[in-house]
């Protein structure tokens, strides 16, 4: 089955000074794959300003655009409308000699290798030894992502954007960014190659044409099983036709939806709001 979603996600800075230049960069385009295909899309600034739009190394469409008069606001509007499609199976298991193979250590360097986000610290390490125990990588992604899950609890303000997994592990609670991130951690340090997804979540299981939900960006993870196989282990589930990808990256450091500068030394405050609609 495939869903139709309409995607609004507006962000909102208000700075305490009046601003003279700021340079921005937008992640909030949703890719066309395999398995979703993106039939429109803006991104729209107040102040006016020309954007630039490329690919950055991760493949992830980025609007580009500064600003050059005074201001106090800014806000950066992301429209679009992307056909989804249903979860597919998780592949069979690829056995851990493919996994430990030259061309997959090389291919999947990048996603095997520990972050800031992502570190391989002593605790993190030890306990991905115990959840691959003998099972093969499917089964460790499947370990992992139950013991992620019921470890951690949503929470709110819990964590801050700059948590890490081992923050998130001691604090056992967090929000999609953190369940993504320990779960990356775990596969990494077990030698399951994985890399973080950003994008949006209708939260309606059940929706139906012309359904509305308000919410955030949502994070969740891609294991290398043979294939890229996403699952979200936030909710539990294979990621299917209720999400919109926007980007991929070893951790959200690489797929943060709006980052930028300004000629400012006071401090910002922040809002956002995302509504996401189901067409059909």
């Amino acid at each position: 089955m495939s869903w139709m979603l309409r995607i609004e996600h507006q962000t909102l800075y208000r700075y305490g000074d009046e601003v003279s230049a700021s340079y921005n960069e937008a992640r909030m385009t949703p890719l066309t794959t395999d398995r979703q295909m993106t039939v429109e899309s803006r991104v729209e600034v107040q102040p006016r300003a020309r954007s630039y739009r490329y690919l950055d190394y991760w493949a992830t469409v980025v609007d580009v655009f500064d600003i050059h008069v005074p201001h106090s606001t800014l806000t950066v509007t992301g429209t679009s409308v992307v056909e989804t499609t249903e979860a597919p199976s998780q592949p069979p298991d690829p056995g851990w000699d493919l996994l430990t193979s030259e061309a997959v250590l090389d291919g999947c360097a990048e996603f095997l290798a520990p972050t800031a986000y992502t570190p391989a610290a002593p605790e993190l390490v030890d306990l991905a030894v115990d959840l691959r125990n003998g099972w093969g990588p499917g089964a460790t992604v499947d370990a992992v992502s139950r013991f992620v899950r019921s470890h951690l609890t949503y929470t709110p303000g819990a964590t801050g954007v700059s948590s890490s997994a081992v923050e998130a592990l001691n604090q056992q609670a967090g929000v999609c960014q953190d369940y993504a991130h320990l779960s990356i951690a775990l596969l990494r340090a077990a030698g399951v190659p994985a890399r973080y997804a950003s994008g949006y979540l209708h939260t309606g299981k059940d929706a139906r044409p012309g359904d509305t939900v308000s919410g955030e960006s949502h994070a969740w993870v891609e294991a290398w099983l043979g294939d890229w196989w996403a699952f979200d282990p936030t909710n539990g589930v294979p990621v299917g036709e209720r999400y919109a990808l926007v980007g991929r990256g070893r951790d959200y450091a690489d797929v943060p939806p709006l980052k930028g500068v300004y000629n400012t030394g006071s401090p910002e405050a922040l809002e956002v709001e995302v509504r996401i609609s189901r067409l059909a």
